[in-house]
């Protein structure tokens, strides 16, 4: 009898650790696709493109009025929304998904919600949804669906708060729990008509996850679409990757999924008085940042309130799509690089680790030199160029296990007007010297 439960303890065992390798490796294939996009186009679209003001925020924190700020429903005219267009314009730029802002705190919802009113469909010229036709624009460029949906809704009128000093009501659970509900009832709207890929929660600091009751939110969600991945913002740590926003991580954020959302101006939404946009150069070198760490980039772009799309945001997009066309080999299906000090530049290094790609956003005096590398050096070349370049190593010693310093030559005429990229292939997966050195003690 004992031998039998101890055989049955056995077989549960192991089902339930089964069960715990097939979880891990069903997430693993789930994040795949996140994993190897690197870039994502953040849209924020809504109301607040009328007057160029801070979406949501401009009458939270008392800079306008809340019915000053809803009278831009009027001129909110997408006149000239083109989702065709724009999904063309987001692959052009090697972007392999794209957020689009459905409802920011504001409450304005850009779909034919059922159990709202206020939304374009209703209250604005626009007059008809326009978040479906996007999502089936992404989806006929390959291009994965990605939804940013507020939690909080400071127009709602079952929602606590409605400015950052003034509550409808407090301590009243059951017409949170109505507010609760409607959420859930939009977001069911969402998830059967558009079929997101990618859930963009926001605006979750107001109120605790079992508040949210985020926990459910997640089951329902994935009940809807078992693939979907959802951002870190949907409270008590459910969420599949993070989120870190404007500010560059100067080291790699702990999660094993991560994005740096970017505005390419000061602002989020359109706002006709900011001209302070980054250059392509500048964005690239954030881009390559987050590709050194092992994260994507989601940059982000304002839509004007007619639809179009402002015309540094093109460019920029533009430039984009000419570096990661050139450098597609050296973007896609890489993973993080290697620690810093080893070469002064970001790296990535292939999935199999066996060819280090190098990114020089200058100019090296004489040669670039690569430190602590045990590795031989089969060849080295520049991305997108071709051209194949000469390597040394120098001082190392034959007692010593230190490895010597690589010196790759690069010649003027090999140089990319934003980035450059090398790729340097190894005899095997890389090698690094880690330790302290050593000291000589026979010769």
């Amino acid at each position: 009898m004992q031998g039998l439960k101890k055989i049955v303890g056995l077989v549960f065992c192991v089902v339930i650790l089964a069960g715990k390798v097939f979880g891990q490796d069903e997430e693993a294939s789930k994040m795949e696709w996140f994993g190897e996009a690197k870039l994502g186009i953040f849209l924020h679209w809504g109301i607040y493109s009328v007057n160029g003001i801070d979406e949501s925020w401009s009458f939270f924190n008392d800079y306008i009025s809340y019915d000053d700020y809803m009278k831009q429903l009027d001129g909110f005219t997408a006149a000239n929304y083109d989702p065709e267009k724009w999904a063309k314009l987001i692959k052009s730029s090697g972007a392999k998904y794209a957020v689009l802002t459905a409802k920011h705190h504001d409450g304005v919802a850009l779909w034919d919600s059922k159990v709202s009113d206020l939304t374009v469909v209703k209250k604005t010229p626009a007059g008809r949804d326009l978040v479906g036709p996007f999502m089936k624009a992404l989806e006929k460029e390959g291009i994965k669906k990605g939804i940013y949906y507020s939690v909080l809704d400071w127009s709602h009128p079952d929602y606590d708060r409605k400015t950052r000093t003034e509550y409808r009501y407090k301590d009243d659970p059951e017409r949170f729990q109505k507010f609760v509900d409607f959420n859930f009832k939009q977001l069911e709207e969402l998830s059967l008509n558009c079929q997101p890929d990618l859930y963009w929660f926001d605006g979750d600091w107001e109120h605790k996850a079992e508040e949210w009751k985020s926990k459910q939110l997640k089951e329902q969600l994935l009940a809807w679409n078992p693939n979907l991945i959802i951002n870190s913002r949907i409270g008590g740590g459910l969420g599949d990757y993070d989120t870190p926003e404007q500010g560059v991580p100067v080291t790699r954020p702990h999660s094993k999924y991560w994005e740096l959302c970017l505005t390419m101006n000061n602002s989020w939404g359109y706002q006709h008085n900011d001209h302070a946009y980054k250059s392509p150069g500048e964005l690239l070198r954030v881009f390559v940042d987050c590709l050194h760490m092992g994260g994507n980039l989601l940059l982000d772009m304002g839509p004007k309130p007619d639809g179009s799309i402002p015309e540094e945001a093109v460019d920029i997009l533009k430039e984009f799509g000419r570096w990661t066309s050139k450098h597609a080999s050296a973007v896609y299906e890489t993973q993080a690089g290697i620690p810093a000090g080893h070469v002064f530049a970001p790296t990535t290094l292939s999935k199999d680790k066996k060819i280090l790609y190098i990114y020089l956003d200058y100019k090296v005096n004489e040669s670039l030199v690569i430190k602590g590398l045990k590795n031989m050096i089969n060849r080295i070349w520049v991305v997108g160029n071709g051209t194949k370049l000469k390597h040394r190593e120098v001082g190392k010693m034959y007692w010593s296990q230190v490895p010597g310093l690589k010196y790759i030559d690069i010649p003027d005429n090999v140089y990319d007007k934003d980035i450059t990229v090398l790729a340097v292939l190894l005899d095997g997966e890389i090698d690094l010297y880690r330790e302290k050195g050593q000291v000589i003690e026979s010769n």
